[in-house]
């Protein structure tokens, strides 16, 4: 076997320096940080007791119930679930307003454009407070108390009609970044415009913005901790209360701390993967 004219084997060094280039070391830093951190906690009794306190009240069953479902839990598990539910209804907000962003219809145009550019000059924490106390109340009022919105869904409502807005400029990049020739071709074929959309336009441009939509959904987690403004029991809320009955603010915010960081840290990997079996030949 003969070594190609113009190219050399790597050395042991060099080959070292490619494996360290690949290697990665925020999540080596993290992890190594976090480590201490719990070898810390467990080598003294009083601040196991704390944290461990800290940890049960944070992902402890609803008010007047001693056993309950996993996914009815409040505290982290609310927090996941708003999460999920709202980032659901983003993502159809989203598509239908990235869809009318590129439209040829003015009508459509003008409202989807109207609502983005509203919604995204609104802080998100206005918009949940909208949400749960005033346009609950006047449903609850217009309807004779047959739609309540109250608690649940407000919050995800107002997270999902927040974040719609942002995932809907995500889309619109997404299907302009996609050659004209595509849609050409797939008229030429006899296509309609809908069905072009559907089967050679969406599944591309899909591919491409799976990175942004990642990045929008771990953002959008860390978010979900304003809907303690409405008294919703999620993990922030939670950490707040344990704070006001034990007084012992160190533990309690950094278990609402750790948590969160466990939380992102597993959605990024997570993420990072589906990239990876997704992206589009010569993208990565």
């Amino acid at each position: 076997m003969t070594v190609r004219e113009g190219t050399r084997p790597k050395s042991i060094g060099g080959a070292l320096v490619d494996w360290l280039a690949e290697v990665p070391w925020w999540v080596v830093i993290i992890i190594v940080l976090i480590t201490l951190f719990v070898g810390r906690i467990l080598a003294s009794p009083q601040e196991r007791e704390l944290y461990w306190k800290a940890l049960q009240f944070v992902t402890t069953c609803p008010q007047g119930q001693e056993t309950c479902a996993v996914w009815d839990r409040i505290g982290v598990m609310l927090t996941l679930k708003a999460t999920v539910v709202g980032y659901a209804l983003a993502l159809v907000l989203g598509l239908i307003g990235g869809l009318f962003r590129v439209s040829k219809n003015p009508v459509t145009y003008a409202l989807s454009t109207l609502y983005v550019e509203v919604v995204r000059g609104i802080p998100l924490l206005v918009i949940i407070m909208y949400a749960g106390y005033v346009i609950t109340p006047a449903l609850r009022d217009a309807t004779n108390q047959q739609v309540d919105l109250r608690g649940f869904p407000s919050a995800v409502l107002g997270l999902a009609f927040g974040y719609g807005a942002y995932l809907a400029e995500v889309f619109r990049a997404g299907i302009e970044s996609i050659p004209k020739g595509q849609m050409e071709a797939a008229r030429s074929l006899g296509m309609s415009y809908p069905q072009a959309m559907r089967y050679v336009i969406l599944p591309q441009a899909v591919r491409v913005i799976l990175p942004p939509l990642g990045n929008n959904f771990i953002a959008m987690l860390k978010d979900s901790s304003l809907i303690s403004v409405i008294a919703l029991p999620d993990l922030l809320q939670q950490g707040r209360l344990f704070v006001s009955r034990t007084f012992r603010a160190f533990e309690g915010y950094n278990t609402v701390a750790l948590l969160y960081l466990l939380m992102t840290l597993i959605l990024s990997i997570i993420v990072r993967l589906v990239e990876r079996k997704s992206a589009l030949p010569g993208r990565l």
